[in-house]
């Protein structure tokens, strides 16, 4: 069956290789991404449409929700792809540390703005998550914003864990409408999403023999179009977390149901009061 396909993040990466993948199968895919020009000349090799969206700034993230949403009567799958390390820590205009607003708020957002087409549709949303969730993550619903012990390498692996942890309230509080969703590792890509980190993480995918140790984006875009192109609760199970196409065992803190609503409430207020 042919979808229709969001995916955020495919200006680079294992978002614009799976776009490639995808369109070549024969689905319609819509690119998002960050960068004019980046983005643009994704969509152009794979003639599809194109959007533009900032997620340091919600705003950007509710015009890109309106516009799929005028531009698209179904969405069969949200990939929630785009994220990455950041650097010291940033207050977003929206006034969030980035880390977590780029990660984790603004998908979250456009996941709720997009939620009419999605369950009118039986969509899936599939978010990219990272083996960090269980090296690094750690929740702290007071300290979302990082004002205390910030590291960049712990707010990402925080922000990684919100993915799975959106991923399961979201199965909880949608399954029953049709939505079916997962959270997965895509593998250590070699790619550009620690370009605005300034840790040791950095250095390893900046290093001129990285594609020794790391896995090729066109390798992770198979793995996000093997989630795209499967059939929940036959090729994988809703609700869970995967390392590559593995059912793999996340943070402990991803069993946490009452932390996974909290952390749902939480976020629905802040994107609410901005």
């Amino acid at each position: 069956m042919k979808k229709t396909i969001i995916i955020t993040g495919a200006s680079d990466g294992i978002g614009a290789a799976a776009a490639r993948q995808l369109s070549e199968a024969g689905h319609t895919v819509a690119v998002v991404g960050r960068s004019a020009e980046k983005t643009r000349r994704v969509a152009e090799s794979i003639n599809a449409d194109y959007f533009l969206a900032d997620f340091t700034n919600l705003r950007q993230v509710r015009e890109l929700a309106e516009a799929l949403s005028s531009r698209y009567a179904e969405i069969d799958v949200l990939a929630n792809n785009a994220g990455g390390i950041m650097g010291d820590r940033e207050l977003t205009v929206d006034g969030f540390e980035k880390t977590f607003q780029v990660n984790h708020l603004a998908p979250f957002l456009l996941t709720q703005l997009l939620m009419e087409r999605l369950t009118e549709s039986k969509a899936s949303v599939i978010n990219t998550s990272s083996v960090a969730n269980s090296l690094f993550g750690r929740i702290d619903l007071d300290n979302l914003n990082g004002e205390r012990s910030y590291s960049a390498t712990r707010a990402y692996g925080a922000a990684k864990l919100e993915n799975v942890l959106f991923t399961k309230e979201l199965h909880r509080r949608y399954e029953s409408q049709g939505i079916s969703t997962v959270a997965f590792h895509p593998g250590n890509i070699a790619s550009n999403f620690t370009s605005e980190a300034n840790s040791l993480i950095k250095l390893v995918y900046r290093w001129p023999l990285r594609n020794i140790l790391l896995t090729s984006p066109e390798t992770g875009g198979k793995v996000l179009s093997w989630f795209v192109e499967g059939t929940p609760g036959t090729t994988w199970i809703s609700g869970e977390y995967y390392d590559k196409i593995s059912h793999a065992a996340p943070n402990k803190q991803a069993g946490d149901a009452e932390l996974a609503e909290s952390l749902w409430n939480r976020s629905a207020e802040y994107v609410t009061t901005k």
